[in-house]
């Protein structure tokens, strides 16, 4: 039973949230290399600004911006699924290699699967996630043990490992390509924010729409998860059949994000605890929050990044690893 006075802080949380993700999104309008008055965007969103201020919001901020709320949410949301079905805290898509199994697969398709430019953006996310969902199996098959089952610990060090491995992969299927190719795929590692069209919001939308629900709804099943599976069992819940469900749904959430984003990592650490100490552990609860979360953080790095260093700014991915980082490691020595 979740208290009144949990849930009434719940609310307020994600209202506070809401307007801090509003407040950043109408700064983001504002600044970058092509700047818009403040008094101005109003009038732009109604349609009375100049040709110049609509081009610049409507074509440039506006489906990035976008992109980096829906890809935050959706990393934040994929980073807490897997916290909860390993029950580890250092459980993240871009530390235990998931990120690094979309990245491999979006390269191969990029360099070896010539496709027509207005369908690449929806054949993108479908092979991150054909990459990213076998690294996420090889990782589940020998991160388990008959007798213990799942090994937390165990999965973070054997995705650690792969993320080492893929790396190197990537290195060996990037080094005989074109210079212009290679450009792409380095910026996409580094987390560069480079889906900044709105082909690139409808072709992630739909994977969002139908995930996020599907994962609120479940976050019942993820409280039970998180007890000894000797509970879960006896209280009728298949261990599993719902680990698999879910780890698909979280490899799924980050493998649409990252096709769009590139090799953000941290994300989906930092949120979902941040949202448990705001909160508390029911994923009823937290997983609304933690959503909030990743999409104000992402959108705040995006922010700093692109306007640190003009024109070409800093990618997202490495202002995040900048606080994540130091974060993961005072986890580790925490735990």
């Amino acid at each position: 039973m979740i208290l009144p006075a949990t849930r009434k802080k719940q609310r307020l949380l994600a209202g506070c949230l809401t307007v801090l993700i509003l407040l950043l999104t109408t700064v983001a309008m504002g600044l970058g290399y092509a700047s818009i008055e403040w008094n101005r965007i109003i009038p732009t969103l109604l349609g009375q600004g100049t040709f110049k201020e609509e081009f610049v919001l409507f074509s440039i901020r506006l489906p990035r911006i976008i992109i980096t709320l829906l890809a935050g949410a959706a990393l934040a949301l994929s980073g807490a699924i897997l916290q909860g079905i390993t029950r580890n805290d250092l459980a993240d898509p871009g530390i235990i290699g998931i990120n690094s199994g979309a990245g491999v697969a979006i390269a191969i398709f990029f360099l070896f699967f010539p496709i027509e430019a207005g369908s690449f953006s929806f054949f993108l996310p479908l092979a991150g996630f054909a990459g990213a969902i076998v690294t996420s199996v090889l990782i589940y098959l020998f991160a388990y043990s008959r007798k213990s089952g799942l090994q937390p610990m165990r999965l973070v060090l054997v995705g650690i490992g792969f993320s080492m491995a893929l790396s190197g992969i990537m290195v060996v299927i990037t080094s005989s390509a074109k210079r212009e190719k290679v450009d792409f795929i380095s910026r996409w590692i580094a987390g560069n924010i480079w889906g900044t069209d709105w082909p690139y919001i409808w072709a992630l939308l739909p994977w969002l729409l139908i995930l996020i629900p599907f994962a609120l709804y479940k976050a019942y099943r993820l409280d039970l998860l998180g007890l000894n599976e000797s509970i879960s069992t006896g209280v009728g819940v298949s261990v599993e059949r719902e680990r698999l469900i879910l780890l698909l749904t979280a490899v799924a959430l980050a493998a649409s994000a990252v096709s769009v984003t590139g090799g953000i990592a941290f994300i989906g650490l930092m949120a979902p605890h941040i949202a448990k100490s705001l909160v508390g552990p029911r994923h009823r609860l937290n997983l609304p929050i933690a959503i909030l979360i990743g999409s104000f953080l992402l959108l705040l790095a995006d922010t700093l990044g692109r306007n640190i260093l003009e024109p070409d700014g800093i990618p997202a991915g490495i202002i995040v690893s900048l606080i994540g980082a130091p974060y993961f490691c005072y986890l580790l020595l925490k735990k």
